[in-house]
């Protein structure tokens, strides 16, 4: 039977392990996060789909001290996963399995390697993004490809929405790929980086809205960060706005001078920078709901 130590967290984390295990893989450990209280978990949870199967969990710190490293020698594995695992799995780490560690990868390798990459494709407008299984190297997200899945981006759909797309695409690639790999006959294609992109991480200050950019891309924003991530926003003279759902208004020539707030026919629009509008689905104002009702006749400079 092949061994595996399985390195996951989140909905990919579940999803993933439960296909090892559906192929019959042996998983001796799985090596996890403790959820940090200041986050909002709206995703499953690994260590409790682990628990269910009777799997040893672990929550280091840091899995590359030596002493963790040894311990995860002593189990022999054939193969390390990892699934939306966190932190960076160093070199020595990475050579310890017999057959070689594996990633699934949250976008279509070479674009959109690093931190949240579905996100940043939903920031930049894309209409396709995907899910990737690729070796394991010190560069982060550049081993060799073994499979992918794509999946399409609606133009208002939602990161969190596209997360759950991902998420499925992972598991068909991971299901497709599994029984070549396992056999030691899978096809690793190297990547072409020059061709790809790399992302770091996103804070939620870069939430914020600049309201003199193009309609397109204040709407890309609003929905790259909404539920369940922390959400656009801004100040203005009504008080903090939190944009959670936006769609594109009709193509008008601008209404007012500079991007403003207005109701119209009960409903919330914003004219952006190059004088387009936003529909503002959800709105809310210091944490209470706000509609055009509220509003009134009142036009709101946002600039």
């Amino acid at each position: 039977m092949t061994r595996a130590i399985v390195f996951a967290y989140h909905n990919v984390g579940v999803r993933c392990l439960k296909v090892l295990l559906a192929h019959g893989v042996d998983v001796a450990l799985v090596v996890s996060h403790e959820d940090n209280p200041s986050e909002t978990i709206w995703f499953d949870s690994v260590a409790a789909t682990a628990a269910e199967y009777g799997i040893p969990v672990v929550t280091p710190d840091d899995p590359n001290t030596p002493e963790f490293m040894a311990r995860l020698a002593a189990l022999k594995p054939d193969f390390i996963f990892s699934f939306y695992y966190r932190l960076m799995l160093k070199p020595e780490l990475l050579a310890i399995p017999a057959r070689g560690a594996y990633n699934m990868h949250g976008s279509l390798l070479p674009k959109y390697r690093g931190r949240v990459p579905v996100n940043w494709a939903v920031i930049h407008g894309e209409r396709e993004t995907g899910a990737t299984l690729h070796r394991m190297v010190e560069k982060p997200d550049a081993g060799e490809i073994v499979a992918q899945q794509a999946v399409p981006i609606l133009p208002d759909d939602t990161a969190g929405e596209v997360f759950q797309k991902v998420t499925l695409a992972a598991e068909i690639a991971l299901d497709r790929a599994l029984p070549a790999l396992l056999a030691g006959s899978a096809a690793h294609t190297p990547q072409n980086l020059a061709a790809g992109s790399y992302f770091g991480g996103r804070k939620p200050e870069d939430g914020r809205v600049d309201w003199m950019q193009p309609a397109a891309a204040i709407h890309n924003l609003i929905r790259a960060v909404a539920p369940p991530y922390p959400g656009a926003f801004c100040d203005s003279a009504l008080g903090h706005l939190r944009l959670l759902r936006s769609l594109p208004g009709n193509p008008v020539l601008p209404r007012h001078d500079k991007p403003s707030l207005y109701g119209e026919n009960g409903r919330l629009f914003a004219q952006c920078g190059d004088g387009k509008l936003l529909r503002l689905i959800h709105l809310e104002l210091d944490g209470r709901p706000f509609t055009a009702a509220d509003l009134g006749n009142r036009i709101i400079s946002l600039v």
